[in-house]
């Protein structure tokens, strides 16, 4: 999907469902989908990420064009070569063929890290992604935008009354003690670090900060 079709949708939700939390998970998404962000791409290094079920995909049906997608032009040598390799063993021993293939993954993630610009960790075992990102494949895999949406809005207005009725309580007693005041002053500070933090995201786009909306949010 273009940006522009995915703007045009996202300004379609933000009006169906007239409400802010709606609208701040959808500055969330789209600074997700526009930014290039290391840990929210982290993912895809890990054993039931994209990158590494395309390349299983690809030895089953011996169609490394699969994996393409996640390298650059000049990758794509290196990586045909080493599928090659990796393919042609599969009938032999096992041990060899799993420690090549384990190879031939962890050369895929950390050419597809580069085209990012982020640095190559290790491959990540199965079951250590976030919840979200599952979601957010999920709701590409199924069409279900909605569903998404509806999970993030509960999730995000509920961290946020968390933070603002702890924070609340808290200034009716902040002067009665130093402890209290500071007690009080902790929450504070995480409360609008927190709203401080999407303000952020509302003011980024492509990655790159507005000049003109940065400048009318410089505090």
């Amino acid at each position: 999907m273009k940006t522009k079709d995915i703007n045009l949708e996202m300004l379609k939700l933000s009006k169906s469902k007239n409400s802010i939390v709606t609208i701040l998970t959808i500055a969330i998404l789209s600074f997700f989908m526009f930014t290039n962000i290391q840990t929210a791409s982290a993912h895809c290094d890990s054993y039931d990420g994209p990158v590494i079920q395309d390349a299983e995909q690809a030895l089953a049906t011996n169609n490394v064009d699969l994996v393409f997608k996640w390298i650059s032009t000049d990758q794509v040598k290196e990586v045909t070569d080493l599928f090659k390799k990796t393919y042609n063993l599969k009938k032999g021993d096992k041990e060899v063929y799993e420690i090549v293939k384990i190879h031939f993954f962890e050369t895929l993630v950390r050419l597809h890290r580069e085209t990012e610009g982020a640095p190559y960790t290790g491959l990540k075992p199965a079951g250590t992604t976030k919840p979200i990102i599952y979601l957010s494949d999920k709701a590409i895999k199924d069409n279900d935008i909605e569903s998404l949406l509806g999970k993030l809005n509960n999730h995000i207005a509920s961290v946020v009354k968390e933070k603002y009725n702890k924070v609340s309580a808290l200034n009716k007693t902040k002067n009665e003690s130093v402890e209290k005041g500071r007690e009080f002053v902790a929450a504070y500070v995480d409360y609008t670090h927190t709203l401080e933090a999407i303000e952020n995201i509302l003011v980024y786009q492509g990655g790159e900060k507005s000049e003109e909306k940065a400048s009318d949010h410089n505090h």
